[in-house]
């Protein structure tokens, strides 16, 4: 349970109750914690709206504010910001309601159940993923498993661009590996075909397949076939990969496909029955000589009457489809399909891209649907503080499965989402093989072996005590009296918020600034035991003692897996 979402509610109870008028209002931590645990707003928002001074409304509500259950204090600071202090017996509750929600902490119906679709990866069919579309699949993979655990119906989508002029180079690519796999003699690799060593492998697929049957005939023939065996080969190379990292995707869908069954027509057909095409020319680019510029007649759409900078091409002036018409298509396609809200996962050479598909979906779907565009920044792939480049598989660049085979799923997975997603992350090979707090992932997982350390060393010391969590939640809290304990309760009863957060703003990344925080507290209580026998999770001859302290364990142990879970990552019990 989000307590900030109740402590709102029974606010709004006294707003209601001294006869003011409803209004939305803050509820957040309190920014001193010398203040107290939380502060509100609702003074300065009311006075907005009820025309009176915030310290008078505040006065007037102040002691229905003391009333609510759970409060030890309320008090006006400032000009009207009223600041609480929450007794120990709430907070002793909130670690009860951990242990009773195990590792569903956290988890909510915030959505209701609406219909989310996320489109992630989305790489050209043309070869094996890079280290590049990591954080982007682990992004969107994550994101996913987040929106999923406050109570969103979630699609998780590949949309494969598997039509226009990248496919057919990639067919001309196999069908020359297949002539040299069969031993002609053709010299070095034509400009413009994709030179890596998968396609080596594929080729000698194809010649077990079908043997010489390519070999002699005109391109015009063996063009489509082998663009489609081309493309499949890649898509199983590239779900292979993924499914390396964890991530797999429910629907794939294809644009030529899309194309094929009229989509781009029923889609511009829905924008000019709504008067949103015409036939315009558009103003020379920004930057370019007007000399470098022709004015050409090509259809448009109406983008700047739903925010873009300018009105966008649609068809070129040669007859046809732009790449934005395709896309266009496919996200009318996505409307169709139900979506409450669209999210799209795009990498760092795609933001420019970001006002006109916002502006078509708002068009598209007349205002109902958002389209959130999340753009993953680039990669810095490092070892030991140096650039890595090439990879000895690929040839060209590190493939994203040449990364999880040096540090593991679990440790990409984590990695790429500790930081925004929209600014460049560094990764370095050698920092997160390192065991140290210098390491997130390890400094993670390992509180979480500790917690799992500490129990077991529990049901040896007293083999005949009961610290299951059931139990514990009975145990007496009230003996967690010690700062360093009661600042883990007040951090883990902070979950539930985050979890909101993160989902509402679509920014897994605060999860994983919470379960370092998390994390970093807890292994600060730790070292204090080591300092201090009597702060131990063990107390030899007080086994109630140690059962509530038991309890605190049990729940950093539960929010810190609960976590994992969402990253897609395990919750390891020991550490080697």
């Amino acid at each position: 349970m989000n307590y900030f979402n109740k402590l709102r509610d029974d606010i709004a109870a006294v707003v209601a109750a001294v006869g003011l008028p409803g209004a939305a209002f803050a509820v957040e931590p309190a920014r001193d914690p010398a203040h107290g645990d939380v502060a509100t707003n609702v003074a300065m928002i009311l006075s907005k709206v009820a025309g009176r001074p915030p310290k008078e409304l505040a006065d007037l509500m102040i002691s229905g504010l003391k009333a609510i259950d759970g409060v030890a204090s309320a008090d006006v600071a400032g000009p009207g910001f009223i600041n609480f202090r929450l007794s120990s017996g709430f907070w002793l509750a909130q670690l009860q309601q951990i242990l009773k929600s195990g590792l569903d902490y956290g988890r909510c119906d915030l959505g209701q159940g609406a219909k989310v679709n996320i489109e992630y990866v989305s790489a050209n069919p043309t070869g094996p993923l890079h280290v590049g579309h990591a954080r982007g699949s682990v992004f969107g993979d994550v994101l996913a498993n987040l929106m999923e655990s406050v109570g969103y119906h979630v699609v998780r989508e590949y949309y494969i661009n598997d039509a226009g002029a990248q496919v057919d180079a990639l067919a001309r690519s196999l069908h020359w590996r297949y002539r040299e796999a069969l031993g002609e003699a053709l010299g070095d690799l034509p400009s413009g075909l994709y030179p890596g060593d998968y396609l080596r492998d594929a080729a000698r697929e194809l010649i077990a397949n079908a043997g010489s049957r390519w070999l002699a005939v005109p391109e015009d023939d063996w063009l489509p076939p082998l663009r489609l065996y081309a493309i499949d080969a890649m898509m199983t190379l590239i779900r292979n990969d993924l499914l390396e990292l964890g991530v797999g995707q429910s629907v794939f869908s294809s644009e030529h496909a899309l194309v094929a069954r009229g989509g781009v027509d029923e889609a511009l057909a829905y924008l000019a029955e709504h008067g949103l095409i015409y036939q315009g020319v558009l103003e020379p680019p920004k930057g370019k000589k007007p000399e470098d510029w022709e004015p050409r007649e090509q259809t448009l759409f109406r983008a700047t009457q739903f925010g873009d900078d300018v009105d966008r091409p649609l068809r070129k002036s040669d007859g046809t489809w732009t790449y934005f018409a395709g896309d266009v298509a496919y996200h009318f396609d996505k409307i169709r399909r139900g979506f409450a809200v669209l999210i799209d996962v795009w990498g760092a050479d795609h933001s420019g891209y970001i006002k006109r598909m916002q502006a078509a979906v708002k068009a598209m779907s007349e205002g109902r649907v958002p389209l959130d565009i999340k753009i993953c920044q680039l990669v810095n792939l490092l070892d030991q503080g140096q650039p890595l480049k090439m990879s000895k598989r690929a040839g060209r660049f590190v493939t994203l499965r040449d990364v999880v085979d040096a540090v593991g799923k679990d440790v990409v997975r984590f990695m790429m989402v500790t930081r925004r997603n929209d600014v460049p992350l560094d990764f370095d090979l050698a920092k997160v093989r390192e065991q140290s707090k210098d390491n997130p992932v390890f400094y993670v997982q390992y509180a979480h072996a500790r917690c799992c350390s500490v129990l077991r060393n529990a049901q040896e010391a007293f083999p005949n005590v009961p610290f299951e969590p059931a139990a514990l939640g009975a145990a007496p809290l009230t003996r967690l009296g010690d700062p360093g304990e009661l600042r883990l309760i007040r951090a883990l009863a902070g979950w539930p918020r985050t979890v909101e957060g993160a989902a509402q703003a679509h920014e897994p990344h605060r999860l994983a600034f919470y379960l370092f925080e998390l994390a970093s507290e807890f292994h600060a209580h730790w070292h204090r035991g080591n300092d201090d026998p009597g702060l131990r999770f063990i107390i030899a001859g007080d086994p109630d003692l140690t059962a509530a302290r038991l309890g605190l364990v049990h729940a950093v142990r539960f929010v810190i897996a609960g976590g994992l879970r969402i990253f897609g990552v395990e919750a390891a019990t020991e550490m080697h």
